[in-house]
């Protein structure tokens, strides 16, 4: 399921830019909280490192969208 999903994402990522509007800025925030909260899964035996890596890809997946 996470590499379905991790395959999805990478098709579809340059769908999700802010500079498109607003509903694809809350599908693409809402995909980048997602895929973080399935890392923070992945790892949550870990809990410093489902942290860290959670973060992460939240900071940078926003800001990609934020810049792109």
């Amino acid at each position: 399921m996470r590499l379905a999903w991790f395959y999805w994402l990478v098709r579809h990522f340059t769908e999700f830019g802010y500079s498109q509007g607003l509903l694809r800025a809350a599908i693409g925030t809402t995909a980048v909280l997602v895929t973080a909260a399935l890392v923070w899964f992945a790892l949550h035996r870990h809990r410093p490192a489902a942290v860290a890596a959670a973060g992460l890809i939240s900071a940078l997946g926003i800001g990609w969208l934020a810049f792109h």
